[in-house]
Parts: C-alpha cells; structure tokens; sequence
C-alpha cells in the first residue's frame, strides 16, 4: 500500500515528454496578462495628456481590460472542452501579440481602448489554463512546487510592472509599454509551437447560449453604468437605466445557473458557509489592492507633482513585500488557519488605509512608502489563507467551480472598485475649491475611503464568519 501511495504520487496524471517546457508558454504569458493588468495604472496621467482624455474616461483602459477577464474566465471551462490545450494557448498568444501592436500604434484613445481589451481575452484564456494544467503534468509530490511557481509569476508581475512602466516613461513615450510585450509574447509563442502538448478530454458539451449571453450583457451594464458615474452623475437616467438593467440581467442569469443541469458557473456551492465567507473576503481584498493601486500612481504624480520615473521606484516597495507576504502567507495557513490570519491582515489593511487618508500636497514620500508597504503587508496576509479556507470546504469537481468562481469575481470586482475610486475621485476634486494640485489631493481622499471601507466590510466578516469554527482547530 506504502508503495502504491509512492507510484501514484510520483506519476502525474498526463505524461508528457518535458512539463516545465509544455508550461514556458503558459507562465510568460500569464506574466505579461498581469503585468499589463497592473502596469499600466501608472502611465493614465500621461495617457490623459497625450490623448486628451478625463480622468473618467482613461480608466476605461484599467475597467475595460478587466470586464473583459472577467467575462471570459467562467467560459474557461467551457472552452477547454471544444478546443485542444494548444489551440486555446496559441490563439490567445497570438490575440495578445495583436492586441499589444493595436495598443503600441494606437493614434487615439478608442483604438488603444480596443488594443486593450483584446488583450483581455488573451488573459482571460491562459490566466486559469495555466493552473489547470500544471495540475494535470505534473506529479502530485511536485504540484507544490510547481503551484508555487505559477503564484510567483502572478506575484511577481504586480511587484515590478509599475517600477518598469515608470522607467520606460521616464525615457521612452507611453507606445514602448505595449511594444515591450511583444518580444516576450513571440518567446511564450516559440514554446507552444514547440513544447506545448494537449491535456484534457474534448467531450463538446452542449452550449447554453442564453447564459453566455445574460453573463456578458449584466456584467457590463453593471461595469459601464459604474464607469458613466464618474462623468454624469449618480442620478443620470442613463447610469441609474444601466445599473437596473444590469443587475436584473444578472439575477437571471443566477437562477438559470442554479436551475439548468449544466451550469457556466456552478453557483450553488454557495450555500456552502465556509466557501461564502471565504469568496467575499477574497473578492473585498482583491477589490481593496486594485482600487489603492489605482488611485496611488496618480496621487503621487498629480497630488505631489512627482516624475513617472520616481513613482516608479516609489511603488516597487510595496510591491516587493506583497509578493514576499502572499509567498509566506500560504505557509502561515498551514500552521495557524485562517481565522486570525485573514482578523489580522485586515486590520493592517485598515490602518494603511488610514494613513493614506492623512496624506496631502506635501506629505513626506517616506509617510507614504510606508503607508503603501503596510496596506499590502495586510492584503496578502489575508487573501491567501481566505481563499485556501474557501477552497478547502470544497470536493471534488466543485473544487475547479470555487475557483473559476473566485477568478471571475476578483476581476469584475476590480473593474467595478477602480470604477468606484475613479467616481469618489471626480466627486471629491469637483466639490474642492482649491487649486488643481489641492483639489487632486482632495479627490484622493474621497477615493482612498473606498478600500478602507472594503476593508473593514472584510475585518467584520474575518470576525463574524462561523465557518472558522467549523473547518479549523
């Protein structure tokens, strides 16, 4: 039996001839989605210069990526059904490669918006491929290490794109971002061609085109009525006509998933304690980090008037000590759960939210380094061991469910958070009656409430949840 248990876990489940080269192009590509996700928060104040855009109007680039993710991921599934590994992984290599060269010679800002969002259909296909096929070629004694890889590269991109974006916008002008995608996109392309092997059955199963389509439609209501505040108002026919319409949309499209033998998203893991409150804290944290990535380069330029290049350097701290945090956090799960690892982590995160409210026109750049290093020392201390314990109330199948569930929400959320900040932003800067740079400032902080609140949404829940109880000592 002892060594049965050894064969079966040193045998992966699909054997193919080199596993970390049939990953390569999975990996790099799946480092330039996040990169591209992140990176280029800090270029929108140029990006608003050069192209002659609002503030309202820019963040279309950040939401706009996102909702497409967002809308793409819980198709993932469906996807790998119909098509073979290579297909899905060469076409989105090569949809990301075109998009980035629309995005690199865009004249205006609507072909740069449609660069980008066909980048997002080449994220939103590899981003969950990859994991499911690390699962499958490598053997259960070294999934571990190799799960860990994966996290690395979507760890590591956040850390260094926006030190990388400044130093290319302190030289280069805001087209280079987007060409310098493309050397490492024709690499992870050269590894498909050549390393990449097909993993998975193709059963075909039937489609149901109304969910596809309720899925679409409500999320980008609820997404582009969010992003037409910013500009016209809560109070607009057109904003309020869009929120209702979508979230009747989406109540459809929930009850269909609840109802139909084969659900797009299988929502009825749900009802599951453990997996609800884990989601939600999941989904409030990952809500938390973009809205703050998102207002910060901007502050730090506009609010304190400092280059590209030293917001570049200024964010790299806080990037580092995220990926470094999220690397141990899985550990610290291991020892001492979720309970007081998600009550801790979101109280750090409420208290660096808290300094960020203090800042001003001519707050020290140390004040904020700090500020920025302690909110994503408290994040990934939470996000990690909330998204194990959400994933450890689940079995079998219903597993890959929790997880395609919580990807597809972490982006909508984060469309619909960077939507938020850019509104609370415009709002805070109309009513100032300071000069440009005060008013800025003081669009900041009416902006910077947002993942404070989130985040103590998220310390009530870490406090409150019962499920701890139940599925740890």
């Amino acid at each position: 039996m002892e060594q049965e248990a050894t064969f079966n876990a040193s045998k992966p489940r699909v054997v193919v001839k080199h596993p970390a080269l049939a990953m390569a192009s999975m990996l790099i590509g799946a480092f330039v989605g996040m990169f591209s996700e992140t990176s280029l928060n800090i270029a929108l104040p140029k990006l608003m210069v050069s192209l002659g855009v609002t503030t309202a109007t820019v963040q279309w680039l950040v939401t706009g990526y996102m909702l497409i993710i967002g809308v793409i991921l819980p198709l993932n599934s469906l996807i790998t059904k119909w098509f073979t590994t290579r297909q899905v992984v060469i076409f989105g290599l090569l949809d990301f490669l075109v998009g980035a060269i629309i995005a690199a010679l865009a004249p205006s800002f609507p072909i740069l918006l449609v660069g980008r969002m066909i980048q997002g259909i080449a994220t939103g296909l590899i981003l969950p491929l990859m994991f499911a096929v690390a699962m499958q070629v490598f053997a259960p004694a070294k999934l571990g290490t190799a799960m860990g890889v994966c996290a690395l590269v979507i760890m590591f991109a956040p850390a260094i794109g926006p030190t990388l974006t400044g130093l290319i916008l302190a030289k280069l002008s805001w087209h280079w971002i987007f060409w310098a995608f493309v050397p490492f996109l024709v690499i992870a392309l050269f590894f498909a061609l050549t390393s990449l092997e097909n993993v998975g059955e193709l059963t075909r199963p039937k489609v149901d085109v109304l969910s596809i389509l309720s899925s679409v439609i409500g999320f980008a209501s609820v997404v582009t009525a969010v992003s037409f505040a910013s500009s016209r108002g809560w109070g607009s026919p057109l904003v309020l006509g869009l929120l209702v319409f979508g979230i009747v949309v989406l109540v459809f499209y929930a009850y269909r998933q609840l109802h139909i033998a084969e659900p797009i998203l299988n929502l009825k893991i749900f009802a599951k304690p453990a997996f609800r409150a884990g989601a939600l804290m999941v989904m409030l944290d990952f809500g938390i980090i973009l809205s703050a990535m998102y207002i910060l380069p901007m502050y730090m330029q506009k609010g304190l008037l400092l280059p590209v290049a030293m917001t570049g350097i200024i964010m790299l701290p806080g990037g580092i000590v995220n990926a470094l945090v999220s690397a141990v956090s899985g550990r610290l799960f291991d020892n001492f759960g979720a309970k007081w690892l998600t009550r801790i982590g979101f109280i750090i995160a409420v208290i660096g939210g808290v300094m960020l409210l203090t800042t001003g026109t001519h707050t020290a750049v140390a004040f904020v380094i700090a500020a920025h290093i302690i909110l994503m020392i408290g994040c990934p201390l939470a996000m990690s061991p909330a998204q194990t314990h959400a994933l450890s109330a689940l079995t079998g199948p219903t597993s890959g469910d929790g997880s395609t569930i919580m990807n597809t929400l972490q982006q909508i959320i984060g469309a619909i958070a960077t939507a938020l900040a850019t509104s609370l932003l415009s709002m805070g800067q109309a009513a100032s009656h300071l000069n440009a740079q005060g008013a800025f400032t003081a669009g900041v902080h009416v902006a910077v409430y947002l993942p404070v609140v989130l985040a103590v949404i998220a310390l009530v829940i870490a406090f409150t949840t019962r499920s701890f109880r139940k599925t740890e000592n």
